[in-house]
Formats: C-alpha cells, sequence, structure tokens
C-alpha cells in the first residue's frame, strides 16, 4: 500500500487508471475466457471439416476479443509496473502466447490434414493452459509453481 506522500508523486492519470485496476483484470479474464473458448470451438470444427470454423463472423468475434485481451493486458502491465522482457513471469506468457497464435494458426489454416490440425489443436490447447497457469502463479514455471 502507498503513504499518501507516494501516491502525491503518482500521475493524476495512473491514479484514475489504477482505480480502475479490478474492471480492467475483470475484462482481461472474460477475454481470456472468450477467447478460450472461441478457439476451441473453431478448433474442433475446422477438426470435423465445417467450413463455418473460418467464417467472417466467427474471425471478426476473435480480432475483437482479441484486440480487447491486449488492450486489459497492457493497461494491467502499466497499473502493476511490471513489463515483459523485465518479469520474468510476464515474458514467460508473451513467449508461451507466440507459441499459441502460431500453433493455433496451423490448428486453424495451415495444417493440411486432419491429423496436423488435431495435433496443433491439442499442442494450442495445452500451451493456453500453459499461459493461464503462469498468469494465476505469476511465475514462470506456472501449475508447477502452485504445486510446491
Amino acid at each position: 500500500m502507498r503513504t499518501r506522500a507516494e501516491a502525491a508523486h503518482i500521475p493524476h492519470n495512473a491514479r484514475v487508471l489504477s482505480a480502475c485496476y479490478l474492471q480492467i483484470l475483470l475484462v482481461h479474464v472474460g477475454c481470456v475466457a472468450l477467447s478460450g473458448a472461441l478457439f476451441a470451438v473453431r478448433g474442433l470444427m475446422r477438426i470435423a471439416d465445417l467450413t463455418g470454423a473460418n467464417s467472417r463472423a466467427l474471425r471478426w468475434m476473435s480480432y475483437v476479443i482479441d484486440s480487447t485481451l491486449l488492450a486489459a493486458a497492457i493497461l494491467l502491465s502499466v497499473i502493476v509496473r511490471q513489463y515483459p522482457f523485465v518479469d520474468g513471469w510476464l515474458t514467460t506468457k508473451v513467449l508461451l502466447l507466440l507459441l499459441y497464435i502460431g500453433l493455433g494458426t496451423i490448428a486453424l489454416k495451415r495444417a493440411r490434414t486432419r491429423m496436423g490440425r488435431a495435433a496443433a489443436y491439442l499442442a494450442a490447447l495445452l500451451t493456453y493452459a500453459s499461459i493461464v497457469g503462469v498468469a494465476i502463479a505469476h511465475d514462470p514455471a506456472g501449475w508447477i509453481a502452485l504445486l510446491r
């Protein structure tokens, strides 16, 4: 907790942003759940060779959710003053996110066979679960850190 003297040195904009921390966190967590659920559904549709998996509506829904998720993540990083490539757990989250995006692209677009789509889909879901573990633990070890 900051003292009044410390709070006085924080710019007004930062204090206003900090006052919205819980709301921003809830938006972030909600978007994480929505993004993961949408990927899970689209991935299953793609594995089943349903053409709607990459429909314009589902792609746009994904863009909106993921953009909101990213904006909330940036705001949270600024509020708590922890940054990727400075704080280990956030660096791990960003690197896992890049892996997740790559695997998701393979699962939804690039893989030519059903087996390839299924393998990339499973690997992406495991990566997603790892990202969530790192976020909950605030530790690069993720779920393993919670078991210690």
